[in-house]
């Protein structure tokens, strides 16, 4: 009878061994597997993850807005040092915003952030860089716009106007700044405002503005357009496919509705101030400068006094 019992006291402690052996295993395959599933879902939301040069989309869109608030901040100083007053420097019809700094800084920072410590690649690709921006901008105000947003004719070594070798050595200059100094403080406010917000909220936050500042634009180049053929049509200047633009004048300010509209939110006053430098070339070459043939709209918000 003992060694029976024995027998079975040995039998249980050997099955009751044997079954926590395998619990322990089917625990530690079920840790492997958690951490495989873990490893898996990381990579592929790494996969999902769009980046643009090695930076994701809502930095970049962070760059474009953050430098287009600091380029309007920028040229609203310089617009009251240079001229003594304070004037629109702002883009679009709404919001202080510069397009074309934000637009510079972050083609820049994409295609030159690699190079941080390389100071001659850094001034060479800003010089190429900001080159390239500046013309397109210009050549896309010119052609979809009518407008001529600046001229560098009368400096030397200059393409079409458009760009010039002196400003092309600021670009240079300017990037070297930016990526090797002012950028990184730039992300660490974006890390910092990152650290306090959930990523859903920053990237509503994003869409949000972009989509105002896409509407913003998209109304500004309609006002604008609207406002050229006004000029056109009432100063009678002599500028390229006249005709079209004056049927065009017919159409649009023949629509009493639309005429109305055009007149409370986008007339000449609310125009020529949100763009006082507003200028385009008639057919002889010549600008012709908006502000001058509305001399009686002062295109400035306010004159500043400074003793000499």
């Amino acid at each position: 009878m003992k060694e029976n019992e024995i027998k079975n006291k040995v039998e249980k402690g050997s099955k009751e061994a044997e079954i926590k052996n395998t619990v322990k295993k089917s625990n530690k395959e079920a840790e492997i597997d958690n951490k495989l599933e873990q490893t898996n879902t990381k990579t592929t939301n790494q996969k999902k993850k769009f980046t643009i040069m090695g930076l994701s989309v809502w930095r970049i869109l962070a760059y474009f807005i953050i430098y287009s608030v600091v380029g309007y901040i920028i040229e609203t100083i310089f617009g009251i040092i240079t001229k003594g007053v304070w004037e629109s420097r702002q883009s679009f019809l709404y919001g202080p915003f510069c397009a074309i700094y934000g637009l510079g800084a972050a083609i820049m920072i994409i295609f030159l952030h690699k190079y941080s410590k390389n100071y001659t690649r850094l001034f060479i690709g800003g010089f190429i860089v900001g080159s390239i921006v500046e013309y397109l901008v210009s050549w896309i105000g010119e052609m979809l716009l009518g407008v001529k947003w600046w001229d560098y004719s009368d400096m030397p070594l200059n393409i079409n106007g458009r760009i010039c070798v002196y400003f092309s050595i600021f670009w240079g200059f300017l990037a070297l700044y930016l990526i090797a100094s002012f950028n990184p403080r730039i992300d660490r406010l974006i890390n910092c405002i990152k650290s306090k917000l959930s990523v859903k909220a920053l990237e509503v936050l994003a869409t949000t503005v972009t989509i105002l500042l896409l509407v913003d634009c998209i109304a500004t180049g309609i006002a604008l357009s609207f406002f050229l053929v006004r000029m056109v049509h009432n100063y009678d200047l002599n500028v390229p496919d006249k005709e079209i633009i004056m049927q065009k004048y017919d159409d649009i300010y023949n629509d009493k509705k639309l005429s109305n509209f055009i007149y409370k939110y986008w007339g000449d006053k609310k125009m020529l101030k949100t763009f006082p430098n507003l200028k385009v070339q008639d057919s002889y070459g010549n600008m012709v400068y908006m502000d001058e043939l509305l001399n009686d709209i002062k295109p400035y918000y306010y004159r500043f006094n400074f003793k000499r």
